[in-house]
């Protein structure tokens, strides 16, 4: 799986510190390996959005818009139903222009912990109407664009500064530098995802060999195993407080079928789904 670098891949001008770009497709995209190179607005405008980044995955559709802090994540792009149809605003910016935002506004620069990659927030009548004239520069000059971004941007940090609060945007110069947090954020974050090894190893930065000898250095057995465990614990969970039956959550916790599902099942726990859903 290729690996798409953000903006460059978009964009030949790479040297902005500030840069916009209106991004369109007909094609759904599933878990596209994504290494951000600066902090993003993402703008959606038309079709869902996940991202899976080192915390809980986070999905959204063209209520809300998102912003991410530069890193790697795995970017899911689904076309709306209405008219087969993706549409993103997307608005890059460098840690070096957030800094330069801070110190202007003198906001305080406290320590506060990587507690997520990404966060998502509802549209309002102000934001939608500051995304639309994003498209406006969009459409300009790259000079008159490159200067109007300027204060474009600072214009919607202040605003969701003085809506949400300082924290809301100091999460973007949050510590990223613990390499082994990033790496068990991603695992726990990713339990009952259907994340392929490579998909994990990319999110936690780290080549395959890496992440497996990681993996067993801090959670003592195989990631295979590990997942399976815990997927299968998860199963029992919702065979003892729910009323799904074991062919409604075969697929939910990461197998292809029932069969296989049963085996392993009973493997674990010494007796089959429904049986265990029986006795408890």
């Amino acid at each position: 799986m290729n690996i798409y670098t953000l903006p460059d891949y978009l964009t030949a001008e790479t040297n902005n510190p500030i840069q916009l770009f209106n991004y369109e497709s007909t094609t759904s995209q599933f878990n596209n390996k994504i290494d951000l190179t600066k902090n993003t607005f993402s703008f959606l405008q038309e079709g869902c959005k996940t991202i899976s980044t080192s915390h809980e995955p986070i999905s959204i559709t063209n209520d809300a818009f998102l912003i991410m802090k530069s890193g790697h994540c795995l970017m899911t792009e689904n076309l709306s139903e209405t008219n087969n149809f993706y549409k993103s605003i997307l608005l890059f910016f460098s840690d070096e222009v957030l800094f330069q935002f801070i110190e202007k506004y003198q906001i305080t620069n406290k320590y506060i912990p990587a507690i997520t990659a990404a966060k998502a927030c509802d549209y309002d009548d102000f934001i939608r109407s500051f995304v639309k004239s994003l498209e406006r520069v969009s459409k300009l000059a790259p000079n008159l664009q490159q200067q109007l971004l300027q204060v474009k941007l600072e214009e919607i940090l202040l605003y969701l500064v003085s809506t949400k609060g300082v924290d809301f945007l100091l999460f973007l110069i949050a510590s990223k530098n613990d390499q082994t947090t990033n790496f068990i954020n991603v695992v726990e974050s990713n339990t009952l995802n259907k994340l392929t090894l490579k998909e994990l190893a990319f999110l936690s930065n780290m080549s395959i060999s890496t992440f497996k000898r990681e993996f067993e250095k801090h959670f003592h057995e195989s990631p295979i195993k590990w997942f399976q465990n815990k997927r299968l614990e998860h199963a029992a969970f919702l065979l003892q407080h729910n009323t799904k039956r074991p062919s409604d959550i075969f697929e939910e916790i990461g197998y292809e079928n029932l069969s296989n599902f049963v085996h392993a099942f009973k493997t674990k726990f010494g007796v089959t789904p429904k049986q265990f859903q029986l006795q408890n």
